[in-house]
């Protein structure tokens, strides 16, 4: 019944939702595409309103470097780990490894069962779920998010969650730069606050001020729902639905460090990877 799958072993390279020659995850999300382009835009509209209208007209030398620095260091941190977490592999089954050969690899006891996945035909392992987004089944699957075109997973939920964590800082600094600028331009009566005409000046701070404010709370409740999630050694889907943990529970500080690594400064760092899980069955995983 499965050698009709096709002979999918562990070395072969999984094409599926691959581009630049395979080196690259990606999902072709019409969506997804249009969701991660919009926080880029924001991101950008954020940064020109900040740097033209709020630091660019202040008279105060040490308060525009500090609040230009802090703004842009937040806005890089947190689109590197949104870069991160959209290309990464968050964990994909290999579609069509539900062969014969695999199944025999796997060493089954007399009576043990394995799942298989209808839809990818591939060997389903525990906690992991199939998305019809991404048309793959993914290990310690948390959810899909269309903000950055993938599924949130066992290999990209800590660029997720700086990616939450940065966003909620740099909007609720661009909240605190755009009250206080709306509030010097109505003292001086908009005289010398902005290099926009006064009409200008009250749309792009007023839209600086609401798009702060709505992603500040979006994602700090987003954080924290992540941050809970990996302490209780759970995933979303597996809160939703509340699934009884057939897996052994790992202790709230190694499910933590399963997802950051031992701790170090690299916890807050998008550059460096998490932790690699270890390749018990290495068909399991793509290439």
């Amino acid at each position: 019944m499965y050698d009709s799958l096709g002979p999918r072993g562990g070395g072969e390279m999984d094409p599926h939702n691959k581009c630049m020659g395979g080196r690259v995850w990606c999902v072709s999300d019409i969506c997804g595409i249009i969701c991660a382009v919009m926080t880029w835009l924001l991101v950008t509209y954020a940064e020109f309103v900040v740097v033209t209208v709020v630091v660019g007209t202040a008279n105060y030398p040490i308060y525009t470097t500090l609040n230009l620095l802090l703004f842009n260091v937040f806005a890089v941190l947190a689109l590197s780990s949104h870069t991160r977490a959209m290309f990464t592999d968050p964990g994909a089954v290999p579609k069509g490894n539900a062969t014969r050969e695999n199944i025999q690899r796997m060493g089954l006891r007399e009576g043990q069962v394995i799942f298989k996945c209808p839809k990818c035909c591939s060997i389903k392992p525990e906690r992991a779920h199939h998305c019809s987004v991404c048309q793959r089944c993914i290990r310690k699957m948390d959810h899909h998010c269309p903000w950055v075109n993938n599924c949130v997973g066992e290999n990209n939920q800590k660029f997720f969650v700086l990616f939450t964590f940065y966003i909620a800082l740099l909007s609720l600094h661009g909240l605190f730069l755009g009250i206080y600028q709306f509030i010097i331009c109505v003292k001086s009566e908009w005289r010398e606050c902005s290099s926009f005409s006064p009409p200008a000046t009250v749309v792009l701070l007023l839209f600086l001020i609401f798009e702060s404010l709505l992603f500040a709370i979006f994602t700090a409740v987003m954080f924290f729902t992540q941050v809970n999630a990996i302490w209780n050694d759970e995933t979303g889907i597996e809160q939703l639905k509340k699934e009884q943990a057939s897996w052994e529970k790992k202790s709230r500080w190694r499910s933590i460090q399963a997802v950051f690594g031992r701790f170090s400064l690299t916890w807050f760092s998008p550059f460096t990877s998490p932790p690699l899980p270890t390749k018990t069955h290495s068909y399991m995983y793509a290439v």
